[in-house]
């Protein structure tokens, strides 16, 4: 049985200083879901998530942002149970992860953990991707029936060709995350200039649900510049976190999501 878990999202209008909010232009990092294929761009324009910058703002603020208006493929979605596709054969993904170290960084948008080595890798319609990054969203960006919850972490991959592939997966209110704790116990509270090394290895494969029946789409990156062509797998079950690890994140990052985009003609797939 599906369970929904409403997260009881309150607008927090606080400060957010963060480096997000300042008013100069500022040099595209590897950061966020266009780790690396938008890096071939040297600056865009300042957005945030918030006011005249934020998201409903994001085409207007760089002409290199207008598929974030006009394109048609574009992500976050709702993804209504109804509507996904169950009877079509969709080759299962195969997940290489291992434990691995990491660094953090602050990139003044989320908390972003950079892969250090090649050694976590999935594999989607035979096609390799590796794992570049992984970054969290306060409230989760995809909804399930129309719910959010209270985090989602993205793990970007890329193949050769710099095609990105993106795992979702939904993070709800429970038990404290062993698997995140070394993260969490060095987060960077401000933006940050160099990488914070994690003193534990990451064990991802822990960190994913055990259930791991997914959602297929296309879609695109959930940061300007919005660009298409990504595909995403989100997981129905959704990981816990404790009460004070998701209040932890949320006091530098009081809100970090973009709302869901339109599903136009695309079809949702599921796989079990």
């Amino acid at each position: 049985m599906r369970k929904k878990f409403v997260y009881p999202f309150l607008a927090v209008s606080l400060s957010f200083s963060l480096g997000a909010c300042s008013e100069k232009t500022i040099e595209i990092p590897n950061t966020d879901e266009s780790e690396g294929k938008e890096a071939q761009s040297t600056q865009t324009a300042h957005w945030s998530y918030e006011g005249e910058t934020g998201p409903e703002h994001w085409g207007e603020l760089d002409q290199a942002n207008s598929t974030c208006v006009n394109g048609s493929e574009q992500s976050p979605i709702n993804i209504e149970f109804s509507q996904v596709i169950t009877d079509k054969k969709i080759e299962n993904i195969q997940i290489q992860y291992e434990p691995t170290p990491f660094t953090l960084v602050n990139n003044g948008h989320t908390v972003q953990a950079n892969a250090t080595t090649e050694s976590n890798s999935i594999l989607v319609e035979g096609n390799k991707y590796n794992l570049a990054q992984f970054h969290f969203h306060t409230p989760s960006e995809h909804q399930f029936n129309g719910q959010n919850y209270d985090m989602e972490l993205h793990l970007v991959h890329k193949d050769a060709n710099g095609k990105i592939t993106v795992l979702g997966v939904m993070i709800q209110e429970g038990k404290k995350n062993e698997k995140l704790a070394s993260i969490w116990d060095v987060l960077p509270k401000e933006e940050t200039g160099e990488d914070i090394s994690v003193k534990e290895p990451v064990d991802l494969q822990g960190i994913l649900p055990q259930e791991q029946t997914s959602f297929h789409y296309n879609g695109s990156l959930t940061t300007p510049p919005c660009t298409e062509e990504v595909k995403w797998i989100i997981f129905e079950q959704p990981i816990e976190m404790s009460k004070e690890q998701i209040q932890a994140f949320q006091q530098i990052f009081p809100d970090n999501h973009r709302h869901v985009q339109s599903l136009n003609d695309r079809e949702l797939y599921e796989t079990k």
